[in-house]
C-alpha cells in the first residue's frame, strides 16, 4: 500500500531523477512545449511551478536558487526574463497538461505538457472573445426619444455599391477607324493600277 506517498520516483533513483526533472525543465522553459508520458509530466509539474513562481521576484538570491535546480544559464534568462512577464499576473497554475493517446512502442500514456500564457491559439480566441462582448447598462442606449422618432421616420436604405464606369463607344471606335485609313483598301489599288497601266 502506499498511503501518504505524494512522490513518484518514476522507478529511478533520486540522482537519475533530479537530472531528468531538471533536463525536462530546461526544455519546457526554453521550448515552451514538450511531449513526454504522463507520469512524468506530472512530476515534472510540481518540480518546475514553484521555480516558475520563483522568477516573479528578479533577485540575485531567486536566480542562484532557480540556477540550482536547472543547471543552465540560458535556462534562468530565458524564465527571468520572458517567461516571467508573461506569468505576472497569474497566481499559479503555469502549465497545462494535454492527454494524446498511447505511445506505439511500449503503449505509455503519452501527453503534451506546455505553459499556458504561449498557447497562441487558445489565447487568441481568448482575446477575441473579450473584444466581441459589450458592456450594457440597466438605463438604456441614452439615446433620447426624439432621435428615435428621426430615424421612424427615414426609413434606412441599404447603400450597394455603384457600378464600374463602361468606356463609351465612341473612344473604342476612334482607333479602329485611324488603323482603317491608314491601311490602303481594295478600290484604291484597283485605281493605281489602271492609271499604272
Amino acid at each position: 500500500m502506499r498511503h501518504s506517498k505524494k512522490i513518484n520516483h518514476l522507478s529511478r533513483k533520486s540522482a537519475h531523477r533530479k537530472a531528468m526533472l531538471s533536463n525536462m525543465a530546461t526544455s519546457l522553459i526554453l521550448h515552451k512545449r514538450i511531449v513526454t508520458t504522463v507520469a512524468k509530466a506530472k512530476a515534472l509539474r510540481t518540480y518546475v511551478e514553484p521555480l516558475i513562481t520563483r522568477s516573479k521576484d528578479d533577485t540575485t538570491h531567486s536566480r542562484r536558487m532557480v540556477f540550482s535546480y536547472l543547471q543552465s544559464k540560458e535556462a534562468v534568462n530565458e524564465l527571468f526574463r520572458e517567461v516571467s512577464q508573461k506569468i505576472a499576473n497569474r497566481p499559479g497554475g503555469y502549465t497545462r497538461i494535454i492527454k494524446m493517446g498511447n505511445r506505439i512502442g511500449d503503449n505509455a500514456e503519452t501527453c503534451l505538457i506546455e505553459l499556458v500564457d504561449y498557447n497562441e491559439l487558445l489565447l487568441g480566441s481568448a482575446t477575441a472573445a473579450k473584444a466581441e462582448t459589450k458592456k450594457r447598462s440597466r438605463r438604456g442606449s441614452g439615446k433620447s426619444k426624439d432621435t428615435a422618432e428621426v430615424k421612424a421616420e427615414k426609413p434606412e436604405v441599404e447603400s450597394k455599391p455603384a457600378p464600374a464606369p463602361k468606356p463609351e463607344p465612341e473612344e473604342i471606335e476612334e482607333p479602329v477607324a485611324e488603323i482603317t485609313e491608314e491601311k490602303p483598301t481594295s478600290e484604291t489599288t484597283d485605281e493605281d493600277e489602271k492609271k499604272a497601266e
